[in-house]
């Protein structure tokens, strides 16, 4: 699904990335990407999954006016199908894909990029590179889920594209919708601004839950097509959950201490995932991450059944601690244990405790949407590549330093060459990881070179 058309970015130091992520370029292009002379923006889905259906629904729920869907794309006929059923039910008057927009096979993304004003990219991750390259390439605008890459050249290529996009007036929105959302919105004031905390020491992250869907092969199915149906189970796909799922946890700690941490040191494995199905990815990880200012975060994530669950941000200051939930529950209390600060949804009083956010508050799901087609229309800059990347790589510095059991370096990691998602994919290839002949994938062991699971 994806064939590259600029060489790969060339390697880049910590202070380039910082610089990089600092400030966008200057706008050079004066008109926003849509189509020239006329009120509509027309919308292509690349990647027809749940999340890539969820997203296309609220990008065509905003309350712009001339926005529809027109064409789709996915690898599975049946998925880019099952996705217009959906998308007909719940927006009937804005689906306009006619039968020969509706685009299947590894290279569909192609179709739907020529054809439409802004992209929604939202196959497995390892592909994201490569269709961020072709749509920014083409100058559109983009809608991109997160995490942005599974590996450090990936990442490059992510951040090359994103210079790109400033230059070429592109809008650009990675779904790590908690920097939408009110409550952590509220909360980084409070922290950054009033200074409700003091200054941050320290924090935790979580997302500890249960496991995740799994496919099974069908008869007909390639290794190559039977891989990409059963993505989150292949490194070279997915990135393993701590970057997949986890990383937005990672991000709002990014976005809170300002900055990405300089080294990773951890663990993991798998206990319950057991089973030659689940592919190459553990079912935990725990990491603990070093920032340029010494504070150090603990990162846990775990896909087990029958234990406790946690999804959740906490940061300990030298004033006082505070709670983040994307539930909406986030306040802060000083080290006696006094509330001095509760966010408040709507402005109403005790709403969070109850989960009110989620009735009062915006969707931050939506606003995503909101604010992008805003910005097309308006001609306002929007870049979140640069952070996008910068919280992707650190979520695969944390998989990395669990897989091998070494305490790793950012300079190190955001250089490396190890590459599991191959430059070029179509119906013929061979896929990166095979099974043996006991059905077996490579799975990544700290301390050991294993074949087929390159670590750093």
């Amino acid at each position: 699904m994806n064939t590259p058309t600029t060489t790969p970015a060339a390697a880049t130091s910590r202070r380039q990335f910082i610089g990089t992520t600092a400030a966008a370029s200057a706008l050079t292009v004066a008109q926003s990407a849509w189509a020239a002379g006329s009120d509509e923006i027309k919308i292509g889905l690349i990647g027809c999954g749940g999340r890539g259906t969820g997203a296309a629904g609220q990008a065509l729920s905003t309350n712009q006016q001339g926005i529809t869907l027109h064409a789709v794309a996915d690898a599975f006929k049946e998925k880019a199908d099952g996705a217009l059923s959906n998308l007909r039910n719940k927006v009937p008057d804005k689906v306009k894909v006619d039968d020969s927009r509706i685009f299947a096979g590894t290279d569909a993304y192609k179709k739907v990029i020529d054809c439409c004003d802004l992209v929604i990219l939202t196959t497995p991750p390892g592909f994201r590179p490569y269709h961020f390259e072709a749509a920014v390439n083409a100058g559109k605008n983009i809608f991109m889920e997160k995490p942005v890459a599974v590996d450090a050249p990936g990442v490059r290529k992510v951040l090359e594209m994103a210079k790109v996009a400033d230059e070429k007036n592109l809008k650009v929105v990675v779904g790590l919708q908690r920097r939408y959302q009110n409550c952590y919105k509220d909360a980084l004031t409070q922290v950054k601004e009033q200074g409700i905390i003091g200054d941050i020491v320290s924090g935790q992250v979580y997302w500890n839950g249960g496991g995740i869907w799994f496919r099974d092969k069908r008869p007909d199915q390639s290794e190559l097509m039977y891989q990409i149906n059963n993505w989150y189970f292949f490194t070279w796909l997915c990135g393993d959950h701590i970057n997949e799922q986890h990383i937005h946890n990672i991000d709002v700690a990014n976005w809170f201490i300002g900055g990405h941490p300089v080294s990773a040191a951890g663990m993991g494995g798998r206990m319950q995932r057991v089973d030659k199905k689940f592919g190459q990815i553990y079912d935990h990880h725990y990491v603990e991450y070093t920032y340029e200012n010494g504070v150090r975060v603990n990162s846990q994530c775990r896909h087990q059944s029958g234990v406790s669950n946690a999804v959740r941000e906490e940061f300990t200051g030298t004033k006082g601690k505070i709670y983040l939930d994307n539930s909406g529950r986030c306040y802060a209390n000083d080290h006696k244990g006094n509330t001095i600060w509760k966010y408040r949804p709507g402005g109403k009083d005790g709403g969070a405790a109850k989960g009110g956010a989620k009735k009062l508050d915006p969707d931050p799901y939506q606003t995503e949407h909101d604010t992008l087609q805003a910005a097309i229309r308006e001609n306002k800059p929007l870049n979140n590549a640069y952070y996008g990347a910068e919280s992707t790589m650190t979520a695969i510095m944390g998989r990395m330093a669990t897989y091998s059991g070494k305490e790793l370096k950012w300079e190190d990691v955001l250089n490396s060459k190890v590459q599991h998602m191959p430059n070029i994919i179509t119906p013929e290839s061979e896929p990166p990881v095979k099974p043996d002949a006991d059905g077996w994938y490579p799975i990544a062991i700290p301390g050991k070179d294993i074949p087929g699971a390159p670590v750093v």
